[in-house]
């Protein structure tokens, strides 16, 4: 049997300090959602002024990234090849969402919704790499 990292309470809590803190500087409202690698639900926020329907975005693109190892932006450029991938269940095929790896494996993932989808990818990237550089 073998060990493998996962994430805490704690490690949600720095990227999700790390992704307010970088979607504060863009003055960016958005909900901020991060699970483990299963997709469950560790931590999420709405910050003041995001849309009422950005958490469930959010929720999506980080169960989207996690789920599927990879950005959901792969998912987005991939839909158009293979419709059929709007059919797995629990993916949110929309820019916004990353994996959270650590030691080369996938740990969880980090999804936001609230701007364009280019900024939203970058505000969950940041959280990313506030794991990383702990």
């Amino acid at each position: 049997m073998r060990n493998k990292p996962s994430l805490t309470a704690s490690d949600a809590a720095k990227m999700m300090a790390a992704c307010k803190a970088a979607a504060a500087r863009q003055q960016w409202a958005v909900s901020i959602a991060i699970v483990d690698e299963g997709g469950y639900l560790l931590a999420l926020e709405r910050l003041d002024g995001a849309h009422l329907a950005t958490p469930e975005a959010a929720t999506g693109k980080a169960r989207t990234a996690a789920l599927m190892r990879k950005p959901s932006r792969s998912m987005e450029e991939r839909v158009n090849d293979r419709p059929a991938f709007l059919r797995f269940p629990y993916i949110m095929p929309v820019i916004g969402g990353v994996p959270v790896m650590h030691d080369g494996e996938c740990v969880g993932g980090i999804g936001v919704a609230g701007v364009q989808s280019d900024e939203d990818e970058q505000v969950a990237q940041a959280g990313a790499d506030a794991l990383a550089k702990s």
